[in-house]
């Protein structure tokens, strides 16, 4: 494998523990406040069967979607979900200004659930988190060039190993980051909408692969594999994270939510230990 080909993989990567790292940290904090009912022990076991849950739905259904990513209506589902999200969170967050509510609704759903049906939400949570961000990682992954290692299904074996990683990373985080991602976006709160941009603009990228398959054949079907497109895709995703980053107000310590501060207190312990 040439150095050039391992740069290209480690840069799709980077980006994958980026936006798993911005995901993950709201997700993860929702989680804890689902389970922040619970006594302590039985807290630990729910975060514990949850992320373990997560961990086996996004390994089983991986190896389900390297057989199917070349049929264009799973290409087309996978584009108008990532698109539904990404302009979802959007609308709520800046149209109908209801960006806190999820973890409101998180506190109001599991006040009086018992361990069990607490461990059913969140193995449900973790399972709508996880498809979020294994088609966003299979649609980053498309881009890169084959390597010639073994094939698993219709995805070239290094295109499946850096989907993997960052499903593996995602749950990491989860489990160990989450905390450090949260503060990074209490600082810089554009992160999070710059993530779901990017999100968005992944679902771009599949709707690209749809209109260029064979069976469609809208567009050409050496239009995603092309310079331009690759330019064009990989220049907006780079302004997109930067402006994030830039253009995001930098906002002092203030207290918050007294829920979601708590939340942010025992996360450490509740999803650690």
């Amino acid at each position: 494998m040439s150095a050039a080909l391992i740069l290209e993989y480690g840069w799709v990567l980077l980006i994958l523990i980026g936006l798993e790292g911005i995901l993950a940290a709201d997700n993860a904090l929702v989680l804890a406040i689902m389970v922040k009912h619970l006594p302590e022990k039985e807290r630990k076991r729910a975060l514990f069967y949850g992320l373990a849950g997560a961990f086996i739905f996004r390994f089983g259904s991986l190896f389900a979607i390297s057989f199917l990513i070349n049929v264009w209506q799973v290409q087309a589902i996978g584009a108008i979900y990532l698109l539904f999200i990404a302009l979802n969170h959007l609308v709520k967050k800046y149209v109908l200004k209801k960006d806190k509510n999820k973890l409101e609704k998180a506190n109001r759903k599991t006040n009086r659930s018992g361990f069990w049906l607490t461990v059913l939400k969140v193995e449900l949570a973790d399972i709508a988190f996880a498809v979020d961000s294994i088609l966003a990682a299979i649609a980053l992954a498309l881009t890169l060039p084959p390597t010639g290692l073994p094939n698993v299904g219709d995805l070239d074996g290094g295109q499946f190993a850096v989907i993997l990683m960052g499903g593996l990373i995602g749950v990491i985080i989860m489990r160990f980051a989450a905390t450090y991602f949260v503060k990074i976006l209490h600082k810089r709160p554009g992160l999070e909408t710059a993530a779901f941009l990017i999100v968005g603009w992944v679902g771009v990228k599949l709707v690209i692969f749809t209109l260029a398959h064979p069976d469609v054949a809208i567009i050409s079907e050496e239009f995603p594999e092309s310079t331009v497109w690759k330019l064009i895709f990989w220049s907006v995703l780079v302004l997109i994270g930067v402006g994030g980053w830039f253009l995001s107000k930098t906002t002092p310590p203030a207290p918050g939510n007294p829920e979601t501060d708590q939340a942010l207190e025992n996360e450490d312990d509740m999803l650690k230990d």
